[in-house]
């Protein structure tokens, strides 16, 4: 009852509440997936074979949806509101999702063709949906542990994840691989949460900052009550109408930010390479095919997929630790760290995997490398979780000011779908043609993207939004991006002598107002 209390009622953990849901979205689309793709009558209908090239690009193009759905979903965000833009998304993730349902459902012919449009539909609705919401959401929400905060939510990605790759096994081995409804009901069991959101939406205020910048100052002071009170909302109105007087004065467009030379290319960098850097980390490939990953470990097929549901809930778990320790140790250390542990793990793998497909040559049980195999796994995920899924969502809303934020976020998107949509895509090839050597592929790209981040990404966490800006000036002012020449390296780290560790700075309001 008293959760009940919290979540109904309280604005803030209604929206956060919400926000959460939504961004389960994208981790049910990865679990559903995974088992689709080896399902016989899926691949029947869809007229293709367990190895065929397009059993990747069936998955991928969905990342080109996305890619695309931002942009579009952004500018109506900012045309329309925050709040139209994430029900158009909601309404474009269901029917893109229907489409995916009835996809050969009664005739084949088409089938395909209707599973690519479903896919892409589908894509434009949860790219626009993850664009948009973390603007809508921190511009509701401006106190607390801003890394803590988004972490949290990310935890509801991994929910998602574990969902769908459940009701995924428990069909498939209660119907069987070649039993239609073994797909399709993983699929049409994803439309609760569009539906959901849809019908939950309209409890929750639009965002204040919006209805000033559209000079409605009665409709944002209608919101600021709601989230706030009577008391605090006046004043705030007031900050907002400053904030937004200031802002109108340097809007920034998309060509200040991906051309070189521009006032914000150096933070979208940072906001691109971040989002290639987690791609290059491989996870997209282990949660999409992490069953087919166990069999090549030498497991049969169920236990693979046994153990891939058991990765999911551990990493789940272990991502606990992420919203325990980004606010603690900063955004930058987790990231290196993680993705230099994910490259030992990964070159375990490579040596292990080679040794699972020989074993029977050189007479070696097949448990005496499968299960470290599947314990170096657990550990690449759980790092994964802990070091790169919510931190490249986060830097952007603490590196852009408030007139670029929108674009920031929409940037972001793109670059992960375009990165996700390449890795995905090429996965799948990699597996039938490369068998266990992909994993030292993986352990390359950790590689670089441990020592890209350390080079060049700054600590954000643990200081305002002013703060971060500086690093940007004084990296100018030296001519150089490289984080340890910028001020002596004071941006290596959090800042020092502050209590907590930082923690105070996390609730410097970053992201409905700068500076206020």
């Amino acid at each position: 009852m008293s959760f009940v209390k919290k979540y109904i009622g309280d604005k803030k953990a209604e929206v956060v509440l919400f926000s959460s849901t939504a961004i389960a979205l994208y981790g049910y689309d990865q679990g559903m997936m995974s088992l689709i793709n080896t399902n016989y009558n899926y691949l029947d209908t869809m007229g293709i074979s367990e190895e065929d090239p397009l059993v990747g690009i069936i998955v991928s193009v969905y990342y080109l949806g996305c890619a695309v759905g931002a942009i579009l979903a952004s500018y109506l965000a900012d045309a329309a509101g925050r709040k139209p833009s994430i029900f158009a998304c909601l309404a474009v993730t269901a029917l893109g999702n229907l489409l995916m349902f009835i996809a050969g459902l009664g005739f084949n012919q088409g089938a395909l063709t209707l599973m690519f449009v479903g896919r892409i539909v589908m894509g434009l609705g949860v790219g626009g949906i993850d664009a948009v919401i973390p603007v809508y959401s921190s511009e509701l929400n401006e106190e607390g542990g801003r890394g803590r905060a988004l972490a949290q939510e990310f935890q509801s990605n991994i929910f998602g994840l574990n969902m769908a790759f459940a009701i995924n096994l428990a069909v498939t081995h209660g119907l069987g691989k070649s039993n239609q409804w073994a797909w399709r009901i993983p699929i049409i069991a994803m439309q609760v949460y569009p539906v959901l959101l849809m019908s939950f939406i309209y409890r929750l205020p639009e965002s204040p900052r919006w209805w000033i910048f559209h000079d409605r100052e009665e409709d944002a002071r209608v919101s600021l009550v709601e989230i706030y009170g009577e008391d605090e909302a006046i004043a705030k109105v007031d900050e907002l109408k400053d904030a937004a007087k200031e802002e109108s004065a340097q809007l920034i467009g998309y060509s200040d930010m991906i051309f070189p030379g521009g006032q914000q290319f150096h933070e979208t960098m940072i906001t691109v390479m971040g989002q290639v850097n987690q791609a290059l980390t491989g996870y997209g490939a282990v949660s999409v095919y992490g069953a087919q990953i166990f069999e090549l470990l030498g497991f049969d097929v169920r236990t693979a997929e046994y153990l891939t549901q058991g990765n999911y809930i551990s990493y789940f778990f272990l991502m606990t630790f992420a919203w325990l320790l980004i606010d603690r140790v900063g955004r930058r250390f987790l990231m290196v760290t993680g993705a230099f542990g994910i490259a030992v793990c990964f070159a375990i793998l490579t040596v292990l995997g080679g040794l699972a497909m020989k074993s029977k040559e050189l007479g070696i049980p097949n448990m005496a490398v499968s299960v470290p195999g599947s314990i170096a796994l657990y550990v690449a995920t759980g790092l994964f979780g802990i070091g790169w899924l919510s931190q490249v969502w986060l830097i952007p809303t603490e590196i852009f000011p408030s007139t670029s934020r929108a674009q920031g976020s929409a940037i972001s998107v793109i670059i992960w779908g375009l990165a996700n949509f390449a890795v995905t895509l090429l996965t799948p090839i990699g597996f039938n043609n490369l068998k266990y050597w992909i994993f030292l592929i993986f352990a390359v790209t950790n590689l670089f993207a441990g020592w890209w981040t350390w080079a060049y990404s700054p600590e954000t966490g643990g200081r305002s939004f002013e703060d971060n800006q500086q690093f940007f000036a004084d990296s100018k002012e030296n001519n150089t991006w490289l984080v340890t020449r910028v001020k002596d390296g004071e941006y290596r780290h959090l800042p020092r002598g502050k209590e907590g560790d930082g923690v105070e700075g996390e609730r410097q309001p970053l992201l409905a107002i700068d500076g206020a």
